[in-house]
């Protein structure tokens, strides 16, 4: 075996079509017999081969194989190409592909021999004398070994200096497996590093010609080429460690501050949590910190000088609670109260005393084929003239969209938009489903998931009022009762708006009662509009009264104003008649004196 250093080798054998079967038989011999006396591995000799003719074909690279057998399985299984004999093209392919590192050549700064064997039986059909002396200078060592039929000129013109160690001429193919045996001694050559004082450091690789020395793991070699340096694995960088890097020979390790951990994964620190150890007897919280651990008091308590337990805070009296009537502490929080009559706001701040224009409004809206395109979209307009009617925003009404036909689908939750012009937007941009009508079904949807506080339906203790108002065209294909009844015993206010072919019926078992006030029905859907004054009426019971409908507080007090004067007209009137009567009276009773008085006389 070869011991006396890693070599990077590429066989470059010649297949044109001049080299018989039984020939190439005895090259594929050959090559076996120069690999089994070789030292491979990753580390040692590397082995890759090439055949060439007329063009040149990668058997095997320097990274492919690392052992005897599956390199003699590869070099068995070869074809040869039997064309013509391009020499100059293959030492060109050797050069510029199969000894570079990308194809598993160690690189040159490491000084491992790079030695290319030409196996060959004839005349190049190129030039192979410039191409030769480029892959020499590029520190390829080359063997031309020539068989029977090999041009002399051509292998002194290929191989590396001196020509008698690197040129071989054999008369016969007969006689190759013969020379192979002797060819091994050109490369394992004496062990230089035994031959002669090598001064390395650590330790001293031979190779054929030479030497060179390494270093131990976690050392670099040193300029000199022989001493060796720790290597500082912590100075590139590209260690990781969150804390500290601490090297080693060749080597590192992460460290922690003082109160952190090393982790799992040796480099990230966490840190350490005193208050989990048990002992801090802290009443309400334990917060860690890097050296040890404080105590903390909930909200609404404040730590008391022992550091550890707490005591509640009137918060009434710390804070600006905003309460608009009166503040109420708790145990760590306070809430806001209303006189008798009023009704807390969302804000949980403000008082009212109704809660009329608040509401969690959710229409939804009949998308099925019978409506049509050119319908729809005065649904569209009916939705948002009811949008027109509402004070929108996060602490007034809010307004949700659903859609439905065969199915169901949310066009916009409850806590979509926050004004009446994102929804009016958001309205005129909904896309027509067409299809059937499953009415029941989506009543379905809007109790389970449309009045949510998911979806942003407001708490039912926040006595927000929640309206669902259900827009139909026709017949429900699907039972509505027992999701109309839901709807209605879940505390949702219905309103059902029926045109065009809708059923009665149906309206009837949708709306609440008073049925009459919570159902409305338009022959087509030009005649829509009427149907919005109704819904106005019946969902802001402050403005409307009965079928008089008072549009501001300014006429409301102009009406008290005229009924005022008109009262005190009248009665003046009423006065001034009086006192007419009494004058009739007195001037009756004098006359009938007179008459008296002159009968007398008579």
């Amino acid at each position: 075996k070869c011991r006396t250093g890693p070599l990077d080798i590429v066989f470059v054998i010649d297949s044109s079509r001049s080299v018989r079967p039984f020939e190439f038989e005895t090259m594929r011999r050959f090559m076996m017999d120069i690999i089994g006396s070789l030292d491979v591995g990753p580390n040692a000799t590397r082995v890759g081969v090439i055949q060439y003719s007329s063009q040149v074909q990668n058997i095997f690279s320097l990274k492919t194989f690392f052992t005897r057998a599956d390199m003699e399985k590869a070099i068995n299984s070869i074809v040869p190409l039997a064309q013509g004999t391009m020499t100059g093209l293959a030492i060109q392919y050797a050069m510029n592909v199969a000894f570079t590192t990308q194809e598993g050549a160690r690189p040159l700064h490491k000084k491992i021999p790079r030695i290319a064997i030409i196996v060959t039986d004839g005349r190049p059909q190129d030039r192979v004398t410039e191409v030769a002396t480029q892959a020499r200078n590029a520190g390829i060592e080359i063997y031309a070994v020539g068989i029977q039929r090999a041009d002399m000129n051509s292998l002194r013109a290929m191989a590396s200096p001196p020509l008698e160690e690197h040129v071989f001429l054999v008369e016969s193919f007969e006689l190759i497996q013969q020379f192979g045996k002797q060819f091994q001694d050109k490369l394992c050559g004496v062990d230089m590093c035994m031959e002669q004082e090598h001064g390395c450091q650590h330790s001293c690789v031979s190779t054929p010609s030479s030497f060179y020395c390494e270093c131990n793991p976690g050392y670099r070699l040193n300029a000199d080429g022989k001493t060796c340096s720790p290597i500082d694995a912590c100075a590139d960088g590209r260690h990781g460690c969150q804390h500290q890097c601490v090297s080693t020979r060749g080597s590192y390790s992460c460290r922690c501050r003082v109160g952190y951990y090393l982790n799992q994964d040796k480099r990230t620190c966490s840190m350490i949590d005193y208050c989990s150890f048990g002992n801090h007897s802290c009443q309400h919280e334990c917060v860690s910190i890097p050296n040890g651990h404080y105590c903390r008091c909930r909200s609404g308590f404040t730590l008391q000088p022992d550091g550890r337990s707490c005591r509640a805070t009137d918060l009434c009296n710390g804070v600006d609670h905003g309460c608009e009537f009166k503040c109420v502490s708790t145990e760590g929080s306070y809430h806001c109260m209303c006189p008798e009559g009023q009704q807390l706001q969302a804000d949980g701040k403000a008082c009212s005393k109704c809660g009329a224009g608040h509401v969690d409004l959710v229409m939804v809206i009949d998308g099925s084929k019978s409506v049509r395109p050119q319908n729809f979209e005065l649904v569209k307009q009916f939705v948002n003239r009811i949008v027109d009617l509402l004070e929108v925003s996060p602490h007034a009404t809010r307004v949700g969209l659903v859609q439905y036909s065969s199915r169901v689908r949310t066009e916009f939750p409850l806590n979509k938009y926050h004004s009446a012009d994102e929804i009016k937007k958001a309205v005129m941009e909904v896309e027509y489903m067409e299809k059937g009508t499953m009415t029941g079904l989506a009543l379905k949807h809007m109790v389970e998931h449309s009045f949510s506080e998911l979806e942003g339906a407001r708490p039912l203790s926040h006595n927000i009022p929640r309206i669902g108002l259900v827009f139909t065209d026709g017949r429900s294909q699907d039972d509505i009762s027992e999701w109309a009844r839901r709807a209605k015993e879940s505390g949702i206010v219905m309103f059902a708006v029926g045109v065009g072919k809708a059923v009665e019926e149906e309206l009837r078992a949708i709306a609440s009662e008073p049925v009459e006030q919570h159902f409305s029905y338009s022959a087509d859907f030009t005649t829509m509009t009427h149907l919005v004054e109704n819904f106005k009426l019946n969902i802001c019971p402050e403005e409307g009264k009965g079928e008089m409908e008072i549009r501001s507080p300014c006429e409301c007090e102009a009406l008290v104003q005229f009924q005022t004067n008109t009262v005190a007209i009248l009665q003046s009137l009423t006065e001034k008649n009086i006192l007419w009567a009494r004058s009739l009276a007195q001037m009756t009773a004098r006359l009938e004196d007179l008459e008296k008085q002159i009968a007398n006389k008579k």
